[in-house]
């Protein structure tokens, strides 16, 4: 049906929200314009969605397992979206975070806002996924909107920790850290924009790369800044990780974010010595006002053990690390609030727009924001005040401010292969139910502070277990060079060699 033109009083009503008035002979000359206009938008809107092919057909939607099927609250939805019959991932299934698209299967966020959404589109990483021969197993559990850290603001329920129930997973990929636990997930898909990869995986026990930004495509994927958005592999081993990653990896031409993406033989770097490579172990990211000593013990043991490998290790400081807040806020702050305004996809770039999400996030938004969690309606307030108070100043000065703070790093990794320190200050939080306001968005940021400055410049960034405190996993953490992620796997995975899995 052709689309409603705007009336005169919506001419009135629009030009007072935006700043000015209209006289009758504008507001006449400009219905004037309507219909030759309309007429052109009218066939632009009738014209065919311009969406990559989807491959493969073969997909069951599946449903929401029983928790005697799920007893962590790990899994959304089992499904079985069936890819090529050979490739690097055949035989092996996989768990999609639910920010993630897969055309005919529901898509939430973990969000009651985006209860009905069905994507019509394939994110590029699970085309790839597919053309590797893998299968979408289940779509995962994830912080509403991915907005905290802490893996308890689902609207499907927390996500709990497979080495202790009482525990939190993590989050905002809690569901991708949990499920690893499970017999039938071999892989798992996580995002980060301040640390939701690294998060979850510390706290479960598992691998988690936040890859060098860019180099494995968002696209097809519910972000919150194009500039800061990372999605990446998580699996129980490093060689499962690397696995993961050398398939999804790579230049894609409908993602904004990239380019030059160089990629690296991550597999083939496994098992290779680590024979004088240099860590900087960073002295900021131990001893916080959070830090639990217990896990700086632990962290200072496996760089220890890394030594014994034959890794040289010294401590270095950069102060710059404790100084990322101010970037880190003013650009989610912001960049969310941006996003809201332009329906969960924006505008400005250039790549492969997701229509049914704009169309669907902005109606829902607009009907059910009450659903929204503390995190993301905070978020949203703070960042539309800075915007109208201060007309975008925070947000252009932060992302001036990244190049400053990757320049601190960067100088750093001039003289070391690699930086070192705990992924997150604490184990994993014990859940608390009927968390205050306060309460939830303390529970959800107060681990942020190693993980997130790598999101703001873009490093990669990897988690490995490397022990426990109370039953508990412990998270070390290897930052590196853009692109170097094979150097953090290499390390990674001969830490890992010589970990007792009992210790995992």
């Amino acid at each position: 049906m052709p689309l409603r033109k705007p009336t005169r009083d919506d001419f009135h009503r629009l030009a007072q929200a935006n700043h000015f008035e209209l006289s009758t002979e504008e507001a006449e000359a400009y219905e004037a314009m309507l219909p030759d206009m309309f007429a052109a938008l009218d066939a632009l809107d009738q014209a065919p969605a311009n969406r990559p092919e989807i491959r493969y057909r073969e997909r069951e939607p599946g449903s929401r397992p029983s928790r005697a099927d799920d007893p962590l609250n790990a899994i959304v939805r089992r499904c079985s979206v069936k890819g090529a019959s050979s490739g690097k991932l055949a035989g092996k299934r996989l768990g999609i975070k639910d920010n993630v698209s897969i055309a005919g299967i529901p898509m939430t966020c973990a969000s009651l806002v985006l209860s009905d959404y069905v994507p019509d589109i394939d994110a590029t990483i699970i085309t790839r996924i597919l053309d590797a021969g893998g299968e979408i197993a289940a779509v995962l559990n994830m912080d509403n909107f991915a907005f905290s850290g802490g893996g308890h603001t689902s609207a499907y329920g927390p996500t709990r920790n497979q080495h202790n129930p009482d525990h939190m997973a993590g989050g905002s990929s809690g569901g991708s850290g949990a499920a690893l636990s499970y017999a039938d997930i071999d892989l798992t898909i996580g995002g980060d924009q301040g640390g939701s990869i690294r998060i979850p995986a510390s706290w479960c026990g598992v691998v988690g790369l936040k890859p060098t930004h860019s180099l494995v495509p968002y696209t097809g994927i519910v972000g919150i800044d194009n500039t800061f958005d990372h999605t990446g592999p998580m699996a129980e081993t490093v060689a499962d990780t690397a696995l993961l990653l050398e398939v999804i990896a790579g230049k894609d031409p409908l993602d904004p974010r990239q380019y030059e993406v160089p990629v690296q033989p991550y597999t083939q770097v496994l098992g290779q010595s680590i024979q004088g490579l240099r860590l900087g172990v960073v002295q900021e990211g131990f001893g916080t006002a959070v830090s639990q000593p217990d896990v700086d013990t632990k962290v200072h043991a496996a760089v220890n053990a890394l030594q014994d490998l034959g890794a040289q290790a010294q401590e270095v400081s950069i102060p710059a690390h404790l100084e990322a807040g101010g970037i880190t806020w003013a650009l989610i702050a912001e960049g969310m609030t941006a996003l809201v305004y332009g329906n969960g996809v924006g505008y400005h770039w250039k790549g492969l727009y997701n229509e049914s999400l704009m169309n669907t996030l902005g109606k829902s938004l607009k009907a059910q924001a009450q659903d929204l969690p503390h995190q993301a309606k905070f978020v949203t307030l703070v960042g539309s005040y800075l915007n109208q108070a201060y007309y975008g100043r925070l947000y252009a000065k932060a992302q001036n401010q990244r190049r400053v703070l990757q320049a601190a790093y960067d100088q750093v990794l001039e003289r070391f292969d690699i930086l070192v320190m705990p992924t997150t200050p604490m184990t994993a939080h014990r859940y608390v139910p009927n968390m205050g306001p306060l309460d939830s968005l303390q529970f959800g940021w107060n681990m942020l502070g190693n993980t997130a400055p790598f999101d703001m410049t873009g490093h990669p960034s990897l988690t490995v277990p490397c022990g426990k405190v109370d039953g508990l996993p412990v998270g070390l953490m290897l930052t590196g060079r853009h692109f170097d992620d094979a150097t953090l796997l290499r390390v990674g995975h001969a830490f890992e060699q010589q970990m007792p899995w009992q210790e995992r």
